[in-house]
């Protein structure tokens, strides 16, 4: 695709510095999988969007319309009981991860059967059976903590790897190059992920370092790095198979710069006038939802019938979360104290 400038916002993104496309062939139920669970993950956040509009939520809301793909692909490239933590974009790849509609939902209206038990928001999902460890509000602060799981796995003398995922914004934190430096010496099993969506709320790439190139990070630390296409399950995939294979025999971390791109604002509050309404539209041309459906189609891996009962199946889930949440109780004034402090051994704690 020929280099398109952006003449009216600050940014000089563009669509043809993606890598190359995926080689690797893929399955008929990995395709199907991946439609469903983008499909999924996109009306959930839409589901979301409108209910925050009727103050049905309250509080920070982040949506991750349009980077779907990135979520889709490590999950299907990584096992369950690898632990993923990331930042405060987090619904859908909680979903993604294996959380229910229902659980997620609910701990956006701050109800006692979320996630969280309501006390967590949009920001802190969190989930021990599935191995999702937030959410996390403060930007960057979960990249140290990746870092420490996954020495708590190598530790424990597992094969298991952590995802730590992060935006191009937090890639600007100082904890990254202390944690990178650790992560390096120590071969820790981590794969750091910055999801590169082009803007830190609404300032560009561009304007935040001399470093376009995100993934060039990593050389400073000679970690192996690259940058991936993030509008392409597949792509997406083939990268994390890499990384994941490199850190399960021990040779340590993986920086991967995933491109994609936020159809929505930062948050609810953004009105992302910073972006002009063209560039948003060129990449909704990418939109990875859309995408996979023509390859399935075009594959005949499946009929138009049966995407629409997938996507029948989808709106019915988002229904039946909506009433889940309606109608969950919220938090006792008891528990506001739970899961917040915790009993210790430690005598001059005590006292």
């Amino acid at each position: 695709m020929a280099k398109k400038k952006n003449t009216t916002s600050d940014s000089n993104i563009t669509l043809d510095n993606m890598p190359k496309a995926a080689s690797t062939t893929f399955s008929k139920e990995t395709y199907l999988n991946w439609y469903e669970q983008m499909l999924l993950m996109r009306r959930f956040e839409e589901k979301a969007g409108q209910l925050y509009g009727q103050q049905k939520i309250r509080g920070f809301c982040h949506l991750y319309i349009g980077q779907e793909a990135v979520a889709a692909g490590i999950v299907s490239a990584t096992r369950k009981q690898d632990p993923l933590i990331t930042a405060y974009r987090d619904h859908a790849i909680a979903i993604a991860k294996g959380m229910t509609a229902n659980e997620c939902m609910a701990e956006l209206y701050g109800k006692a059967t979320g996630c969280s038990k309501g006390k967590g928001g949009s920001m802190h999902f969190f989930s021990k059976e599935h191995y999702f460890f937030g959410g996390h509000g403060i930007v960057g602060g979960q990249i140290p903590l990746g870092a420490g799981i996954a020495f708590a796995e190598q530790y424990l003398g597992t094969d298991n790897v952590c995802v730590c995922l992060f935006g191009d914004g937090a890639a600007r934190q100082g904890a990254l190059h202390e944690t990178f430096n650790m992560a390096m010496t120590w071969k820790l099993p981590v794969i750091f992920i910055c999801e590169n969506n082009y803007y830190a709320m609404g300032t560009s790439v561009e304007r935040t370092s001399n470093v376009s190139d995100i993934y060039k990070l990593g050389l400073g630390y000679e970690m192996p790095c690259q940058p991936v296409d993030g509008m392409y399950c597949e792509t997406v995939h083939e990268a994390m198979t890499e990384a994941v294979e490199r850190a399960r025999r021990g040779d340590g971390p993986t920086f991967l710069e995933i491109r994609t791109y936020r159809y929505k604002g930062h948050s609810m509050s953004d009105p992302a006038k910073y972006r002009t309404k063209e560039e948003v539209e060129e990449y909704k041309k990418l939109d990875p939802i859309e995408t996979t459906a023509k390859k399935i189609l075009d594959n005949g891996y499946a009929t138009q019938a049966d995407l629409d009962a997938i996507a029948q199946k989808v709106k019915t889930t988002i229904q039946e979360c909506v009433e889940f949440a309606e109608k969950s109780p919220w938090p006792a004034d008891s528990e506001v104290y739970t899961d917040v402090y915790t009993q210790t051994d430690y005598p001059f704690l005590m006292e």
